[in-house]
């Protein structure tokens, strides 16, 4: 189910279609040689555990990602590690490594994180390749680990490039490639690779009826990523918000045209340091599981919730800002604006 939050839940792969012709070998000749670059990412957070407020319990769910260089740097899906207090990752040999969050676009669902010991061996590299020169009907694969069985080979085809705000829902500010190549929860995070087993999208979410697989999945673009990730150096604040705006907004008394709901916070999180507080009770509107109590963002670094391309610039802003810096968030607390601020290390 498609949620309008920042952090779009996310599923993915089962198995995929019949034989396809590969341009630099065989499938499984480019499967073997990809194979290694494709990790598991492991998460550990705290849940409200029941309707009441104050209860937490400590959860764990995975996802996936590639390796995309020397120094242990792993392209994933945003919302796979956007609020982990924990975040490991387990290669194919099954060693698993403790990791750091680098940055999140929760917006376009895509992060960067770091092994903080040595890649083992045998550990691979994959390269990013070209997404603007993908068409649509080109073949694809996607390496994943579906419902936790890891290095699961789907293939398929390029259904549809969507544009930024081409298609309603659907990560409206980001670029993503619509796809065949079966899906399902676990694959979040994981590569979709062209026949020349480059990486050109990382895999973000599906359309569902039934809750599985039924033909519509959808990748973010290798552009997109690196464009956020790698051309900048990218914000990480461990925070996870609804989008409150209309209607939603005049309900919860949003002094303004929109708001962030916050409903999750990372421990040890820029977020959490600044002190924003996460949401603490359950509680279903219009068909929306929310967590209440949390504050509303109003806005970052001097720009309003709402605002033209608001989290677009938001996000620059934050990226620039270098150790020593101070990011600035104003929130509604208890009925009163709230200025609430955080020293970068």
């Amino acid at each position: 189910m498609l949620r309008r939050n920042l952090v779009v839940c996310a599923l993915l792969a089962s198995v995929g279609g019949g034989e396809v012709a590969a341009q630099d070998g065989t499938l499984a000749d480019l499967f073997e040689k990809v194979r290694d670059s494709v990790v598991v990412v492991l998460t550990k957070q705290h849940e409200v555990s029941g309707p009441a407020p104050g209860g937490l319990t400590s959860t764990g769910s995975l996802g996936s990602g590639v390796v995309i260089s020397a120094d242990g740097k792993i392209l994933t899906a945003a919302h796979v590690v956007q609020t982990a207090d924990e975040v490991g990752v387990r290669f194919r040999n099954g060693e698993t490594l403790p990791a750091k969050i680098l940055s999140s676009a929760p917006s376009a669902d895509v992060a960067l994180i770091q092994v903080t010991q040595k890649l083992p061996q045998p550990a691979a590299v994959v390269p990013i390749g070209d997404s603007d020169a993908v068409r649509t009907g080109d073949q694809v694969f996607v390496v994943g680990a579906p419902f936790g069985i890891s290095h699961t080979l789907t293939v398929g085809h390029i259904s549809a490039r969507r544009a930024p705000r081409s298609a309603q829902g659907l990560l409206g500010e980001t670029e993503l490639f619509q796809t065949d190549a079966a899906i399902n929860q676990g694959n979040s995070g994981g590569p979709m690779f062209n026949m020349k087993g480059e990486v050109i999208g990382v895999v973000s979410h599906i359309i569902s009826r039934s809750g599985g697989f039924e033909g519509l999945g959808f990748a973010v673009t290798a552009k997109t990523a690196r464009a956020l990730l790698i051309d900048q150096s990218g914000f990480w604040s461990g925070m996870e918000g609804y989008r409150l705006d209309e209607d939603m907004a005049r309900v919860f008394n949003v002094p303004q045209g929109a708001g962030i709901l916050v409903q999750r916070v990372a421990e040890g999180s820029p977020a959490a340091r600044a002190g924003i507080r996460p949401g603490t009770y359950r509680a279903v509107i219009e068909d929306e599981e929310l967590l209440l109590g949390g504050d509303i963002i109003l806005s970052a670094m001097g720009i309003n919730i709402g605002e033209a391309d608001s989290y677009d610039r938001i996000y620059k802003l934050l990226s620039a800002l270098k150790p020593g810096d101070v990011a600035t968030v104003i929130v509604l607390r208890d009925g009163a604006q709230k200025t609430l601020k955080v020293t970068l290390p």
